[in-house]
This record gives structure tokens, C-alpha cells and sequence, in this order.
């Protein structure tokens, strides 16, 4: 089966002046040869610290940023190969929904006015069509039909991302890029619009790329995860297996400081020390190795890791290299 969506050793670098008086330009390696697969109907979870290039993904798969090097390709179709006719419908399969729901909804425009501007540029729809599509998009995320009179300050935060939500469904897209979708929002809602994300997967048939900082969301929400650092991908896996049996340092790190472990279960403590390294300046070798508790010197700072087959999942780190 065709994947969905495919990154092929995806870049993006981000060119900036060496200082105030001009000298050596230099780049920002935000997106570093990363390759992932989204399949139809299935979520990828994508996780990282702040600055690891989760955004720029998402904006690269949104068509907000065009990348430096590699391919995205879309049902087996290259973007960059796309005429304006491709890129009209592909921009009509792939919608997103934002982290703050107040801050993407126009707060001097009605709410089936939001939900129904995608359609109103996009297709020509009677008015009698509009009504239809937009009673459907609001039952399907759970709003009556006079929601759609009201403005978007009458609502709370859970009902406004319910409203993203529903505008993002107005085009009948196949993807959606979840950015931070619930983390603006109280803890008491967040599990409802998760909920709503997973019945809508299952009702329509979507595909997610969903990023998180909230590990304990994304390990609920994703088919598969990818576990980004400075840049690239460190391990990725069905997410069950990555979440409850990491292999990566880094992975440790992080599930181990989010999920709590079953009393059973053995899972060593491990705390991340220092911030995340400059990606105008990284590390040579494997880029965590500055941070990691299980760094092999001077290996782990010389040779760059490549991702390999490790328990059921893919690895990048010199601790399992068949030697």
C-alpha cells in the first residue's frame, strides 16, 4: 500500500548573518535528513524538546516552508512536482489545527463564517449546501447548529478547538497537522479533545501528524512515534513498543521523566542535564552526545550514528552497533 505521506532525507536550513556587521553567513539546521511515513487512517507521533524542528516539519508538510533538500511526496507524488491544479488539491487533503484556538480564530467573524471560508474559496457551493456542510461539521464535533451564529469569545478554550477542529473537516481533508493541539488547553478538556480526535479518525478515516510536548498524549493518540533531536530523527517505532521499552538515551530521558512506570516494570531514572545545543552550531558526531548519560568518548563525538533496526524499532545510536 502507497503511503500517504513519505519524507525522503528531508532539510531545512535557515540562513543567517554571522553578526550585526555582516561576515560569514551561517545556517540554521532545523530539519536535518529526516525521513518518516504516515500511512492512511494511522497517526505519527512527533516528539522532542522545544527547538528539535517538530514545527518546521509540520510547516514543511503544510506547504509554509519549502524545504532546502529531500522530498515530501503525497500518494506516491512529489510536492515539488505538482502543478497549481496538484498543489490546489493537495492543499485541500492536508489541513491543520494550531495550539491556541482563540489566537487562529478571527474573533470579528462569525463562527459558521470560520468554518465555512475554506469552502467559500475553495468550491462553489450554494448557500442551501453551505448550511448543510456546516450543520454536518459542527455535529460531527459536537456543537449545536446556532453555534454557528455566536462569535468565538462566547466560547470556552475546549469549545473553540472544537471550532479549528471543525473548520479543519470542512474541506473533507485526508491529513491534519496537529501542532500542540491540546496544550492551551485545561487538563480536564484535553482528554474530550483527544477523545474527539480518535472518534473522528475512526468515523472518517484521517491520518495525523500529531506533535505534543505531552508524551502521555502523543503515546495515546499515535500508531507510530519519531523521536526527534536537534534536527533528526533518534528513534522511531510502533508507539507502544517506543514509549514502554525506549531504546535511545534520549527517548529514556523523556518517557521516563512523562510516563509514569508500572510498579512491575524496571525503568531506570535518567535526567537530562543542560540545554539543547545551538543548531546553528551542532555537535559533531551523534548530537546528544554532549547530554548523554551513556556516551562513549571519543566515538560518540567523532562518528554520526545512522538510524539501524533495534527490538522491532529504529535506533540511531552507537550503544547498538553491530560490531
Amino acid at each position: 500500500m502507497t503511503p500517504l505521506l513519505e519524507a525522503r532525507g528531508v532539510v531545512k536550513h535557515f540562513p543567517v548573518r554571522g553578526s550585526l556587521f555582516g561576515g560569514s553567513q551561517k545556517v540554521v539546521r532545523a530539519v536535518d535528513d529526516v525521513s518518516f511515513v504516515i500511512e492512511p487512517g494511522a497517526t505519527l507521533g512527533l516528539v522532542g524538546e522545544s527547538g528539535c524542528g517538530k514545527t518546521t516539519t509540520a510547516k514543511l508538510v503544510l506547504l509554509l516552508e519549502r524545504p532546502t533538500a529531500g522530498e515530501i511526496r503525497f500518494d506516491g507524488e512529489s510536492l515539488a512536482t505538482l502543478d497549481a491544479e496538484g498543489l490546489r488539491r493537495y492543499r485541500h487533503s492536508v489541513q491543520a489545527v494550531f495550539q491556541d484556538p482563540y489566537a487562529s480564530l478571527s474573533p470579528r467573524m462569525r463562527v459558521g463564517s470560520i468554518i465555512t471560508e475554506p469552502l467559500v474559496t475553495n468550491e462553489r457551493l450554494s448557500a442551501a449546501e453551505l448550511a448543510t456542510r456546516l450543520r454536518k461539521v459542527l455535529d460531527l464535533v459536537g456543537l449545536p447548529a446556532r453555534a454557528g451564529e455566536l462569535f468565538p469569545h462566547e466560547f470556552s478554550g475546549g469549545q473553540r478547538q472544537r471550532i479549528a477542529i471543525a473548520r479543519a473537516l470542512a474541506l473533507s481533508p485526508r491529513l491534519i497537522v496537529l501542532d500542540e493541539p491540546v496544550s492551551a488547553l485545561d487538563v480536564s478538556i484535553r482528554a474530550q479533545i483527544l477523545n474527539l480526535l480518535k472518534d473522528l479518525q475512526r468515523e472518517l478515516g484521517l491520518a495525523y501528524l500529531f506533535i505534543a510536548h505531552d508524551l502521555a498524549a502523543v503515546a495515546h493518540m499515535s500508531h507510530v512515534i519519531a523521536v526527534m533531536y536537534l534536527g533528526r530523527v533518534v528513534e522511531t517505532g510502533v508507539a507502544r513498543t517506543v514509549a514502554v521499552h525506549p531504546r535511545h538515551p534520549y527517548t529514556k530521558a523523556l518517557f521516563a521523566a512523562a510516563l509514569p512506570a508500572h510498579p512491575d516494570d524496571s525503568r531506570d531514572d535518567i535526567v537530562l542535564v543542560g540545554d539543547v545545543p545551538s543548531p546553528l552550531d551542532p555537535p559533531s558526531g551523534c548530537r546528544f552526545h554532549t547530554r548523554c548519560p551513556q556516551v562513549m568518548m571519543p566515538r560518540c563525538s567523532t562518528d554520526e550514528p545512522q538510524l539501524a533496526c533495534v527490538d522491532a524499532r529504529d535506533v540511531a545510536c552507537h550503544l547498538y552497533d553491530r560490531v
